[in-house]
């Protein structure tokens, strides 16, 4: 391509659903609850495991750790698509849409990663449970949670720095956030390096997780189709059945988004996919994975009848 074509991009135009201008009002309220209840599902699991000591577990330190992720992650982007929806200029900064990036895919990564550590967890507890405190110690447990930030963050620096050091043909994004394919597209010249090194990271930290969760969980099916009792396999099918629905969720669309990253065209099917990953499934995480749990709602009685038992004293 010329490089008469470039252009010098200062800002992004994000024209994501731009053109239905009917749904701003209701996706800014619908956006704005969801992220309302992202912070006070995720926040209150957060706060519960660490004041109970009876949550002071190896899964209850990765749910932690994975709902702090969650904030973490919706914090990078509902803000901005709030404030997009009800603003008529809908752009962003260079160095705005460069972190929000550089955030986004790490925090996504670091997510896929978190929870096929989640099923290697599960799997010691029900397939070597007399040695699971010995396998999963504190050590252990810290060492895998640090390794899930630092490869997302050193995947996610990398393809930002390739991707924003390259000149663009103009600053119109196809989408409601700075999303990697969409972004991809407005690059000039060859991106074969970028397709290349997304395609080694889609199946490193896509596939691969995603066949060990599958393979624990063909282990631990199995360990559970042993128990003798009714009540054990209940209690063991509970908790993997939660765990394998955020699995499903977040999975589910983020194979759908990027195991194709030489699409051509950002479809308002897209966009509303992203959303569901983006939002839905972080709001949906507590509930499900958490608030099911006998464990957890013991946690929050014993949390709150302390709260009022000491403001009576």
């Amino acid at each position: 391509m010329d490089k008469r074509n470039y252009t010098a991009v200062t800002e992004f135009l994000l024209i994501g659903l731009s053109h239905y201008p009917a749904l701003q009002i209701s996706l800014y309220v619908l956006c704005l609850m969801m992220y309302l209840v992202i912070l006070l599902g995720n926040s209150i699991l957060i706060i519960i495991s660490m004041l109970d000591p009876h949550l002071h577990t190896p899964m209850y330190f990765f749910l932690g750790n994975l709902s702090f992720l969650d904030i973490c992650y919706t914090s990078s982007s509902i803000p901005q698509i709030v404030s997009k929806f009800m603003s008529e200029r809908k752009s962003i900064s260079f160095t705005g849409c460069a972190l929000q990036w550089l955030f986004l895919l790490a925090w996504a990564v670091q997510n896929v990663l978190l929870l096929a550590v989640m099923a290697f967890d599960r799997y010691v507890a029900i397939c070597n449970p007399l040695r699971y405190t010995i396998i999963m110690n504190k050590g252990l447990c810290i060492q895998m949670a640090t390794w899930t930030w630092v490869l997302g963050f050193l995947y996610s620096l990398l393809l930002t720095l390739l991707a924003m050091t390259r000149p663009f043909c103009n600053n119109i994004i196809d989408h409601l956030t700075c999303e990697i394919l969409a972004l991809l597209k407005l690059i000039c010249g060859d991106i074969s390096l970028n397709v290349f090194i997304m395609t080694v990271g889609n199946f490193v930290f896509l596939v691969i997780p995603l066949l060990l969760i599958f393979f624990s969980y063909v282990f631990i099916l199995s360990t559970i189709l042993r128990i003798k009792s009714s009540e054990g396999r209940k209690k063991a099918f509970s908790t993997c059945s939660a765990h394998l629905t955020v699995v499903i969720l977040f999975y589910g669309s983020a194979l759908f988004m990027y195991m194709k990253p030489q699409s051509k065209d950002t479809k308002t099917s897209d966009e509303l996919i992203g959303l569901s990953y983006g939002i839905v499934t972080p709001m949906l995480n507590p509930i499900i994975y958490s608030f099911r749990n006998k464990e957890v709602k013991q946690g929050m009685e014993k949390v709150l009848t302390r709260k009022l038992y000491l403001r009576k004293i």
